[in-house]
């Protein structure tokens, strides 16, 4: 490993206490970050596995089937490294309809995050969107700490105070980001980053820029699920990938400690090189679980459609609801209504038939207010998201 001098320590004082808080150099790294045999076939790794997602997403009718339940997944995933109960299922049974108005708190902080990605993607996709930017990222945390825990720290608004990492002062803290006099200039030159030419490949620029902008910590809460956002955004804006398929959270989550260790040698010892090799590990892998999990996912949706479609007994309105049900894998009488636009005798009649056909399975228990599952579609997608 390559020792390097990754910031320096300025004295800042809050709380009634003196810290040494660390201010990061900027990007790239310098002496610069050494990309030796054992780099590159990690690169070349985990860029043949994103390669393999785009082709598997692009093999279904519809990528949007994906897409829906891949962002779900990473966003109960992102929330649950920062302490967040909601699953995976909580999240699809509250958007069925089958929980109260309000979602509960947890639930409420997964719901922002998918919120907070599709304004995000919204904003780079549109001419007359934001580009990638400082001001993005301040609009997309607004967004994602929108009436949740941390709603009164600023949503949207880079911090005017110091903060912390870990402990329960500052003197105690594991980590002190910047400063928040210094805070400006770090941004800036990580947005200069964003934007400049360098000759390393995007994969591993996407993961500096991940570390920097947790080193920099720039908000006073959510800076976690944005930053873990952010490197979806890079892998999309510098086509990586075509759609926002990558549950990077899910290999942080399964090495949480090394993902923090990681992280933190970066700071005390300029150790990139350790961390791009985790980071790239860690890419490979969840591409290719991702690409067997959309073909497992597909081939039980096909098969469950032909089975429907071999029926002379299927209706019309069965048909067309198993369709659907990739993007709506929980439903409730009154979604099938929506859904169909159609009358609920007709929905009922629908869901009755995917019932009887073993696609759909109740699970309330109720006579009233019962919500459905495509059961054995969410044993798939779930995984690695329960609690």
């Amino acid at each position: 490993m390559r020792r390097r001098r990754s910031g320096t320590y300025v004295v800042s004082s809050t709380a009634g206490e003196k810290v040494e808080a660390f201010v990061p150099a900027p990007l790239p790294p310098h002496p610069a970050l050494e990309v030796d045999s054992g780099l590159r076939d990690l690169v070349a790794a985990a860029s043949l596995e994103l390669a393999r997602l785009n082709v598997a997403a692009r093999m279904v009718p519809s990528t949007q089937w994906f897409i829906y339940g891949f962002v779900r997944k990473e966003a109960v995933l992102t929330s649950q490294i920062e302490g967040t109960q909601a699953t995976l299922t909580d999240l699809l049974a509250y958007e069925a309809g089958s929980g109260d108005k309000k979602p509960p708190e947890d639930v409420e902080e997964v719901c922002n995050y998918v919120r907070a990605l599709e304004y995000a993607r919204a904003e780079l996709a549109s001419p007359k969107g934001l580009p990638l930017s400082l001001r993005l990222l301040k609009e997309t945390h607004a967004r994602l700490m929108r009436g949740v825990r941390g709603q009164h720290k600023q949503p949207g608004e880079f911090r005017n105070t110091q903060n912390w990492i870990g402990g329960t002062r500052p003197g105690n803290a594991i980590f002190v980001p910047p400063p928040p006099e210094r805070l400006a200039e770090c941004l800036v030159k990580l947005e200069s980053y964003l934007h400049m030419k360098d000759d390393l490949p995007p994969l591993l620029r996407a993961g500096l820029v991940h570390v920097q902008f947790e080193t920099i910590h720039p908000f006073l809460d959510g800076n976690g699920r944005l930053g873990r956002l952010l490197v979806g955004l890079l892998l999309e804006e510098w086509h990586l990938l075509e759609s926002p398929l990558l549950y990077i959270s899910l290999y942080f989550k399964q090495h949480r400690q090394e993902y923090y260790r990681r992280l933190d040698a970066v700071r005390r010892s300029g150790d990139w090189e350790g961390w791009s090799r985790f980071f790239l590990r860690g890419v490979a892998a969840i591409a290719a679980e991702a690409t067997d999990a959309a073909g497992r996912l597909f081939a039980l949706f096909d098969q469950d459609r032909k089975r429907l479609l071999g029926s002379p007994n299927a209706s019309v309105a069965a048909i067309r609801l198993i369709d659907h049900l990739p993007r709506h894998p929980m439903i409730t009488i009154g979604g099938a209504v929506k859904i169909l636009d159609t009358t609920k005798p007709t929905a009922t009649k629908a869901v009755a038939q995917l019932i009887e056909y073993g696609v759909l399975k109740e699970t309330t228990g109720r006579r009233r207010g019962r919500s459905f599952a495509y059961a054995a579609y969410l044993d798939l997608l779930r995984k690695g998201t329960d609690l």
